[in-house]
């Protein structure tokens, strides 16, 4: 419960893992007030997802029987006091279970109720198995990656489950949830893995569109066919990575390398550019990475090295700006986005699993948490 621009909004999150918890980690981050409800059994047999899981931090956590009339009682209940659902089962589970969008928006009309899947809620694969890698690799964003001549390259799983999923998730229900405020009435909004992915690529595929992009893999501007926008291995084994597009910034980036332009080829001379490649490659290989970092950073060139994560979190600009800081004893990436008015405020201690049940029941004014506990239908760790 931080003191970010969602504070007094509070949501119910139904414990699974990946951009589900995600999402609610966000919302958190940026001051709602997130109740993780996990299940009873994982209470009652010492299972923990906390530790360095980092998406869990900010939340409370109560553990329910979803599977007992009692518990699905209490997850309405929930509902009733809150402003958001989020969800991330198969299509139909929460339905099966008594806790659907029907079942909730007749308890309170005003909920926004956030669904996350890979292949979304209809479709011929909606209740099917799957992975980000398999997402992205329907959208077209997957083959667009790599070199030419080479596999597509998995870039972990950022690009579906984190930025086509989570971050398309908290949009559609922070937008819900502007228009719940104005008319109330709430909505259900699905989040699929695929659908955000390949809205992700909208700008590609204007390219596409417009006879400026190939659809290849590795021979375009953006996606290394262009030897002013890749990385380039320096004589200690490291990288620099170089995204010299516009010609002012082209122009600092041979002056730094130490290359005179009048000896190259034209910057867009595509024949040409395996040759300009060899040029730049050949010039890297002359230092280290950190020396070439002290040539080009700061500057226009556009050219910053390639570090690792652990190196990350000490580069300079990173520590000015906090960006990895030390919370609750881990160094973890700081919420984000910044607000100047209601900054977020999360000491970044990951949850476990039913840890506040009973005061959470205590502080939403069920006056039968006793009970509660003692019939099974919500447990306490």
């Amino acid at each position: 419960m931080g003191n970010g621009p969602l504070s007094g909004v509070r949501v119910i999150e139904l414990a699974g893992i990946g951009p589900g918890p995600f999402a609610a980690m966000l919302l958190a981050d940026l001051g709602a007030d997130v109740i993780r409800v996990d299940r009873a059994s994982a209470v009652r047999d010492g299972e923990s997802t906390g530790g360095t899981d980092f998406t869990n931090r900010g939340k409370r956590s109560i553990a329910i029987d979803l599977k007992s009339e009692r518990g699905r009682e209490v997850v309405l209940r929930l509902v009733e006091r809150s402003d958001v659902l989020l969800e991330g089962f198969r299509p139909g589970v929460t339905e099966r279970l008594g806790i659907g969008p029907d079942d909730c928006l007749a308890r309170n009309p005003r909920l926004v109720y956030g669904r996350m899947t890979g292949w979304g809620q209809e479709g011929p694969l909606a209740h099917t198995a799957g992975h980000d890698v398999g997402y992205i690799a329907i959208t077209g964003a997957l083959h667009a990656i790599g070199r030419a001549g080479g596999p597509p390259q998995v870039p972990m799983n950022l690009l579906g489950d984190f930025a086509g999923g989570s971050m398309y998730l908290v949009t559609g229900v922070l937008a819900a949830l502007l228009e719940s405020r104005a008319n109330g009435r709430g909505q259900v909004v699905d989040a699929a893995i695929v659908d955000g992915t390949a809205h992700l690529s909208t700008f590609i595929h204007g390219f596409l569109a417009g006879g400026i992009w190939e659809d290849r893999r590795g021979v375009n501007m953006l996606d290394t066919g262009a030897p002013w926008y890749d990385v380039y291995e320096t004589s200690d084994g490291r990288h620099m990575a170089v995204g010299a597009i516009e010609p002012q910034f082209y122009a600092e980036f041979l002056r730094r390398l130490g290359l005179d332009g009048e000896d190259l080829p034209a910057q867009y001379d595509r024949d040409r550019w395996p040759a300009m490649r060899d040029r730049f490659a050949a010039a890297f290989r002359t230092r280290t990475r950190d020396e070439w970092a002290e040539v080009f950073v700061p500057s226009d060139a556009c050219v910053a090295p390639v570090l690792s994560m652990t190196e990350a979190a000490e580069h300079p600009y990173n520590t000015s700006r906090e960006v990895f800081p030390d919370l609750a004893g881990h160094r973890q990436p700081a919420p984000a986005p910044r607000f100047s008015r209601t900054p977020a405020d999360t000491d970044g201690v990951p949850v476990l699993p039913g840890g506040q049940t009973r005061a959470v029941l205590d502080e939403l004014g069920f006056d039968d948490a006793e009970a509660l506990l003692k019939e099974g239908a919500v447990a306490q760790a």
